[in-house]
């Protein structure tokens, strides 16, 4: 069973900026996804999804008219789970490391995307993630996994957390 370390702590602490270090610092290849703010005239409109190999969809948007919100944010199922969830699914299959930024409340609308993110922890690859901090049934039941580490950023050790996922992994 391959080794998972999820990412948690509060919004902008720099949490998807480590992905990004990590996933360049690999010595392998991931595949995967992360997410970004959509913002216009400095005011964040929402979310999109980007994949490792330059993908894009709206997870949320302002605009979106959708019965799933998570605040001001209308979730889009469609791009997460035809740009998402594929996107696990292909890192899965074909890349040394599985990347999933974010497991949070928007994504926790869908359950193909729980299920593909159980399928990633449970397989033989190294997943690397973000989860929300906040309590959730579903996601606190895996961060408590036996092979899942859960890591809280903070500003204070932010800036070793990259290192420290590399060293795990190399472990």
């Amino acid at each position: 069973m391959g080794k998972t370390i999820l990412l948690t702590g509060r919004p902008r602490v720099g949490k998807t900026t480590i992905i990004k270090e990590v996933v360049r610092r690999l010595s392998g290849q991931a595949g995967g996804f992360y997410t970004e703010e959509m913002r216009e005239r400095g005011r964040r409109q929402g979310f999109k999804i980007v994949t490792l190999d330059g993908q894009e969809g709206i997870l949320a948007h302002v605009g979106i008219k959708s019965p799933m919100r998570v605040s001001k944010y209308g979730v889009n199922l469609t791009d997460l789970e035809e740009i998402g969830v594929a996107a696990i699914g292909e890192a899965m299959a074909h890349k040394d490391c599985v990347v999933i930024d974010e497991i949070g409340k928007m994504e926790l609308f869908s359950q193909a995307f729980k299920d593909a993110v159980w399928e990633a922890i449970h397989s033989d690859k190294p997943v690397l993630g973000t989860i929300t901090l906040a309590s959730h049934p579903w996601a606190d039941h895996v961060k408590a996994l036996p092979q899942v580490t859960v890591v809280v950023v903070t500003e204070a050790n932010r800036d070793r957390v990259a290192q420290q996922v590399l060293d795990s992994f190399e472990q």
